[in-house]
């Protein structure tokens, strides 16, 4: 009976783990997606694909025409199945992450070994790379081990030679050429292997797409032609070690995989290029870096990074980099970010970033910000930010932005299309405005432009331009004594502030500072005042004002001691006295203005 019983439970246990599905594939290629189309660009069927398998596809534009239609009905077939239908057996298919690497590659390869020769610690491989379908031998072809980090180009009739010292149980080599599929030989030995910190690109752990340095200037300028095709042959391998010496780029202990391997310490002694650094890179004139830049980087002169920097990064002229940037940059010239922008950042002349910028931002010239700011930036002559600024912009010339939401000081000119913060210069120009301007001059286009009539006890004829807001707004204003035993002459600035009632009736509280001439400039005569004018709008864009004022005059000229025919007493009769040349009195102001 126990007999049966464990029969019966076997057979319905094997059952039902029958009747479970299967495991998702670990690999994108090896995933079962169903897709039916007619007619379909191919485009439009790899979209279909991707997000059949949760997986991504990168591609070059020129890897099909944007036109050509496909028809595909499949039920339950692996992705590579699907791609080698799509494409005929014509592109070559890559695995990284979460992405798809589809590179053309019409024609196939093969290694034809010639010598093999195994020693005590060296193993000798020498041979072609050939064409399979045209018997030809393929030349500039990529020989490499990728765990060993060895590597050769073929010559023009397509030979190479490759030496490795040590102990090996193995040798997997791999021929790889731009429009070629990937051929792998392996070697075999009795001798043991002893990789040091190859990671398969294929693996789980992706090492991320890498940018690439080698179309820019500096990068044709110094990377040689041999680097350039081994990074077409090859270009989604890379590999890690924990260190590595150049004495320029290929001149490396790497020799010319150095563009395809991540150190953890790497020496240059003029110059060097290297897929990354995660660690400490120090060169004497230059680092170019196809990849991610982790924790320490100087250079001499330069440092050029293709992907992401987070960490310190200092060179005696100039810093590019096409990713990110976090951590502390510093240059005697310029640094210049392709991506966002974090951290310290210090320039001699300049500092460019083309994404956003959050931290604090220091340069001698010029700080160039394409989208938004959030911290402080620090300019001897000006600082330009394309989109908003929330923080500090200081700056010998000019500040500008499209919207400003801290503070801008300028020694000159302050500019925000929209400004919800504050103005501190000589000249402060926005669109709009909510919030303050100090300046001698404030124009906001949507804001006040105020030109009002007045007199007062002191003079009875003056002209008034008010600029700002109103929050704040600047008073430059002229006057003069139309009298003819009584001239005078006086020009002034003030700052105001409206509080608004309703839409005809507010109350400006003012207060200026201004000059008086009094027919000679050798004696000083300064009136200050603080005012509060009642405003009565009598219909848009006419107003009539009136209010008390206090006035403090300082001058270090005598009563009637005036030219003649200028006015000789300043002083009304009614007055306070704080000092033999200081008085105080109130008095009114009254007149029109037309906005």
């Amino acid at each position: 009976m126990k007999l049966k019983l464990t029969l019966i439970l076997s057979i319905l246990t094997g059952y039902l783990q029958a009747q479970m599905p299967l495991a998702p594939s670990k690999h994108n290629l090896e995933k079962r997606v169903s897709i039916e189309v007619k007619n379909t660009q191919i485009s439009e069927v790899l979209t279909r694909v991707s997000r059949a398998g949760a997986f991504y596809f990168s591609y070059s534009g020129a890897l099909f025409t944007t036109d050509s239609l496909v028809s595909l009905n499949v039920r339950n077939t692996p992705v590579r199945e699907i791609l080698d239908r799509l494409f005929n057996n014509k592109v070559d298919y890559k695995e990284n992450g979460e992405y798809i690497i589809l590179r053309y590659a019409a024609n196939h390869l093969t290694i034809e070994p010639e010598n093999i020769t195994t020693a005590d610690k060296l193993y000798l491989i020498s041979g072609y790379v050939i064409d399979t379908e045209t018997g030809r031998k393929v030349k500039q072809a990529s020989v490499y081990e990728k765990r060993l980090l060895q590597s050769t180009l073929t010559d023009h009739e397509g030979f190479f030679k490759l030496r490795f010292k040590g102990d090996h149980n193995e040798v997997i080599l791999t021929a790889a050429k731009e429009n070629y599929r990937d051929t792998t030989l392996v070697f075999l030995s009795d001798i043991k292997v002893k990789p040091e910190g190859y990671k398969d690109p294929n693996a789980d752990e992706a090492n991320g797409l890498f940018s690439d340095v080698e179309n820019s200037g500096i990068g044709r300028f110094f990377i040689s032609s041999k680097q350039r095709i081994q990074s077409l042959n090859i270009p989604s391998f890379f590999a890690n070690s924990p260190f590595q010496t150049s004495l320029t780029p290929g001149l490396s202990s790497h020799g010319i995989m150095s563009s395809q391997v991540v150190n953890k310490f790497s020496l240059n002694v003029l110059g060097g290029y290297t897929a990354g650094t995660d660690g400490l890179e120090i060169a004497g004139l230059f680092n170019i870096t196809k990849g991610d830049v982790k924790k320490l980087q100087f250079a001499g002169l330069f440092n050029e990074a293709g992907g992401a920097v987070n960490g310190f990064q200092v060179a005696g002229l100039l810093n590019n980099v096409s990713g990110e940037k976090k951590g502390f940059q510093a240059a005697g010239l310029l640094n210049r970010v392709k991506g966002e922008t974090e951290g310290f950042q210090v320039a001699g002349l300049c500092n460019l970033s083309a994404r956003s910028m959050k931290g604090v931002q220091a340069a001698g010239i010029v700080n160039v910000i394409k989208e938004n700011v959030d911290g402080v930036q620090i300019a001897g002559i000006a600082n330009l930010v394309r989109k908003d600024m929330e923080g500090t912009q200081i700056a010998g010339i000019a500040n500008m932005t499209r919207h400003l939401k801290g503070v801008q000081i300028a020694g000159i000119l302050n500019y925000a299309k929209k400004m919800d913060g504050l103005q501190l210069g000589l000249i402060n120009v926005s669109d709009t405005s909510s919030g303050y301007s100090l300046g001698l001059i404030n124009l906001v286009k949507h804001g006040y432009h105020k030109i009002s009539l007045f007199t007062n006890e002191t003079v009875n004829t003056n002209l008034s331009i008010k600029t700002g807001n109103s929050h704040l707004y600047t008073i430059l204003f002229a006057g003069l004594n139309l009298s003819q035993n009584e001239k005078l002459r006086t020009v002034g600035i003030g700052l105001g502030h409206d509080f608004i009632f309703n839409r005809c009736l507010s109350v400006g509280l003012e207060t200026t500072g201004q000059l008086l001439y009094l027919g000679k400039w050798d004696s000083t005569n300064l009136l200050s005042k603080v005012q509060a004018n009642l405003q009565v709008q009598l219909v848009k864009g006419i107003s009539l004002f009136a209010g008390p004022a206090y006035a403090v005059y300082s001058s270090d000229n005598p009563a009637n001691s005036s030219s003649a025919g200028y006015k000789q007493n300043i002083v009304p009769q009614h007055h306070t006295s704080f000092g033999s040349n200081t008085k105080g009195w109130l008095g009114f102001n009254a007149g029109i203005t037309f906005m």
